[in-house]
């Protein structure tokens, strides 16, 4: 790895200082490009046709193109979602030749459509909280633009994590309470959406695409900035949501598809004054949809108003809310094994799943209702110093069925599927301040964030106990016999009362759950050299669990201190950058009660926060004028202090677990003609328990852990718009994803089990005029034949479409 990594900057680095020397007797093209209010048009290319030379446009607006050979050419704008514009010159060998261009777009236009595109090195405020560019980051992300989104027709969040290396899903959302959002393995370790505008919010069903205008996935253990409230060893997913601009536009798009799928959107943005700067725009969707297996459905409706009131120069004001109605008929998942018994079925051609059958029915439902508000205030205290004040409120519920499958008693080919009502609410409170400072010192540049954080949840838990409803077979077989005493029970069939008469007699819980994280941190970048810069972080946080209500022997609370360095240095400034980073992540874990070997002396026993320290490196490069920006990263996670079971004593717990999780990964985003845009990523993970308890089937050593996904990960999209001729404005879209052979159980006493790879194919045509959109979409193009897990077997979609009619205004 070492050696690659050195060849790659060689490359680099040479085909950077070969790209910058010109031949003697061509000439150059240079010039500015604005909108149409006068403002620097970022992020556009320039191209010089019957040629392969074309450049794109800084910040500045200012683009340059390089060994042109002399003569008369004609040079086009381009940007996606935008009218090109077009403009002849002359020319001469030796001379510099300027040529500016005036967009037909305002600045506002402009910003919806490059701020996710072509801006490969733009500033980002979410990932280090501070402006930083990717190549001034020494901490590795990703982001799935809203072009993207389209591009793809994605109706699905889930979906659109298949343009990220290194993450997979392993389990589609339950609905269930507490962790009812999808699983996804990031760099070996759990992850789900979890932050939103860069703040917890805590999820359970779905989230709606119809607010999202860009997805960050943040790699590495980040709770340094983030918090210990939920669990990010290998990272955090964030949610950028669509904000408000001063201008009257928007669009309204029907999407139909396979499986019954029918979608409805609105995205509305108005000025609401002629002298203020104050817009709204408000997002809304319908969503209904059938599964591909023989039950199952989603219908939901979405409304997410926003708004944004520009005061002056120094202060404004940003509200969103977000409002989500939901109810799904959601298969059970498939747990083939006890995990303690040696499997009976050790692949999926033994085991023989019939991935058409859903094992419930269309009137086994459950709701996730969710209600989201966030609040910023942002003022400009001085030339050097800006405040952040964000308030955000978040309910979620979870109201209805959860159903799973498990192998009750090992040896035949009979399941036991359970049931559990649910019925939870989850509230949650965020508060946030943070003060961005850029000055020198010295003569050094400093970027310096301080900051404090307040999260409060509670959970109130009134569902029932679990019932046993019937048993069957991967097949589809169903019989009604006890799998412990052999007797022949009455049957449950799959229906909402049959279910209900069952578990009436399971219990209710009556549980109302609070706790409290505090936290302040600090980070600072420091420019030693314009090429050279050093990050300091350190997090200092204090969790308050009171626990349940009516049991105050259950409350607790711990410290954590989290640290995080980076150093950054960049060989060739804004083009190439060397990186390398320490970061750390904490999961504060709760007292759990113990007893002497003999069952005696019953008490709690209080343990450390968990914690996870990565050492990272890797190279980051934008060249070509912005048109080709890549990373490339080396990872070594480990995690200590993991609770598991005393080998000694069946009532005690350890705090003694050890996991290490190492990898690379690769991601490539290019523009190397107009027109062409092109995604890729690789990523290889080898994640082991290092250190824990032999007869447990979650902490034995040499094995992994569970849940890390395959471990080799590719990730493939090209799209190219046809810019002039017959096919003016239309476009193709090619890809896929690629996942190895993925050991879902890991375990000497069971045995493993092994999901096949996989191999899938996507495709897209379109045509993008400026008032509307047609396309048509179709995944899973080679009808391949997969499932994804978590320690469990998911069947997925086989071959399918999406037709989407948009309007614009």
């Amino acid at each position: 790895m070492t050696r690659l990594l050195i060849v790659l900057g060689i490359c680099i680095l040479t085909g950077t200082v070969m790209a910058q020397n010109p031949k003697g007797n061509n000439g150059t093209i240079k010039g500015t490009i604005t909108t149409s209010d006068g403002k620097p048009a970022a992020y556009v290319s320039v191209h010089i046709e019957r040629s392969s030379l074309s450049g794109i446009s800084d910040e500045k607006g200012e683009y340059v193109i390089v060994n042109v050979k002399p003569g008369n050419w004609k040079l086009t704008t381009f940007a996606v979602s935008i009218a090109a514009a077009e403009k002849e010159v002359t020319v001469t060998a030796g001379q510099t030749t300027v040529a500016d261009f005036v967009l037909k777009e305002n600045a506002t236009q402009l910003e919806e459509v490059v701020v996710s595109s072509k801006n490969l090195n733009r500033e980002n405020r979410g990932v280090a909280k501070m402006p930083l560019k990717n190549l001034e980051n020494p901490q590795v992300y990703n982001t799935v633009s809203s072009e993207i989104l389209k591009q793809q027709a994605i109706t699905s969040y889930d979906d659109a994590m298949r343009n990220v290396p290194g993450i997979t899903r392993t389990w589609e959302s339950t609905g269930r309470t507490g962790d009812g959002a999808s699983y996804f393995a990031l760099r070996g370790f759990d992850a789900q959406p979890l932050l939103y505008n860069g703040l917890p919010g805590i999820v359970s069903g779905n989230l709606d695409m119809a607010n999202v205008e860009e997805i960050e996935v943040i790699k590495g253990p980040s709770s340094t900035l983030f918090g210990g409230g939920f669990y990010s060893y290998g990272g955090y997913i964030n949610t950028i949501t669509k904000r408000p601009y001063f201008k009257t536009g928007g669009e309204i798009a029907y999407n139909f598809g396979s499986f019954g799928l029918n979608r409805v959107t609105a995205d509305i943005n108005t000025p609401l004054s002629k002298t203020e700067r104050i817009a709204m725009r408000i997002n809304a969707s319908y969503h209904s949809e059938n599964s591909f297996q023989d039950a199952g459905f989603r219908k939901a409706f979405f409304l997410a108003p926003s708004l944004v009131y520009e005061v002056n120069d120094k202060l404004s004001f940003h509200f969103m809310a977000e409002i989500l109605e939901e109810e799904r008929a959601v298969p059970p998942v498939f747990f083939n094994s006890d995990r303690s018994s040696p499997l009976d079925f050790k692949s999926i051609d033994e085991l023989k799943l019939n991935n058409s059958l859903s094992f419930t029915s269309n009137d086994i439902t459950i709701k996730n209702p969710r209600y989201t508000f966030q609040g910023q205030i942002v003022y400009k205290l001085s030339p050097q110093w800006t405040s952040q004040t964000v308030v955000a409120r978040g309910t979620v519920k979870g109201d209805g069925y959860y159903t799973y499958i498990w192998d009750d008693v090992a040896g035949d080919n009979w399941f036991s599927q359970y049931f559990h009502k649910e019925q939870q609410t989850t509230n949650t409170t965020s508060i946030q301040q943070n003060f961005n400072g850029d000055f020198r010192i010295g003569g050094l540049r400093n970027r310096l964030l301080v900051g404090l954080d307040y999260f409060n949840r509670n959970v109130i838990d009134n569902g029932s106990g679990w019932g046993w409803a019937r048993n069957v077979t991967p097949q589809g077989d169903v019989n009604y016999v006890d799998p412990f005493s052999g007797d022949t029970m009455a049957p449950v069939y799959m229906t909402k009362n049959s279910v209900d008469n069952m578990m009436a007699g399971t219990g209710v819980s009556n549980s109302n759950v609070t706790n409290s994280s505090f936290g302040a941190y600090v980070s600072d970048v420091l420019n030693i050299t314009p090429g050279l810069m050093a990050m300091f972080s350190l997090r200092a946080d204090y969790f308050d669990s009171k626990g349940e209500k009516s049991t105050p022997d259950d409350n607790y609370d711990q410290w954590a201190l989290s640290p995080k360095f980076g150093v950054v240095y960049q060989p060739i400034v804004d083009k190439v950058s060397l990186f390398a980073n320490y970061m750390n992540a904490f999961i504060n874990v709760a007292p759990r009660q113990v007893s002497d070997p003999d069952g005696s002396n019953t008490r709690f026993k209080s343990f450390k926060p968990e914690h996870a320290d990565q050492l990272e490196y890797g190279v980051k490069a934008n060249l070509l004028q912005n048109k080709l920006s890549a990373t490339l990263s080396i990872y070594d996670i480990k995690v200590t202090d993991r609770v598991s079971g005393d080998p000694n004593n069946f009532y005690n717990y350890l705090q003694k677990g050890k996991v290490r999780s190492k990898g690379f990964e690769v991601d490539v985003k290019a523009y190397p003609l107009a027109g062409l845009s092109l995604i890729a990523g690789y990523s290889y993970n080898d994640i082991k328990i290092v250190k824990g308890d032999k007869d447990d089937f979650y902490a034995e050593p040499g094995r992994n852990p569970g849940g890390q996904g395959p471990g080799n990960l590719v990730n493939l999209w090209a799209n190219y718009k046809f810019a002039k001729g017959a096919l003016k404005d239309f476009a193709i879209g090619f890809g896929g994803n690629y996942g190895s052979e993925y050991k879902v159980i890991d375990n000497t006493a069971t045995g493993d089990f092994y999901l096949p790879a996989y191999t899938l194919l996507n495709a897209a045509v379109s045509y993008n005029a400026s008032r509307f959109r047609i396309a048509c979409n179709v995944n899973n193009l080679n009808n391949e034949e997969y499932y994804i897990g978590y320690w469990s077997v998911n069947p997925q979609k086989k071959r399918n479409f999406v037709v989407s009619f948009a309007y614009k205004f």
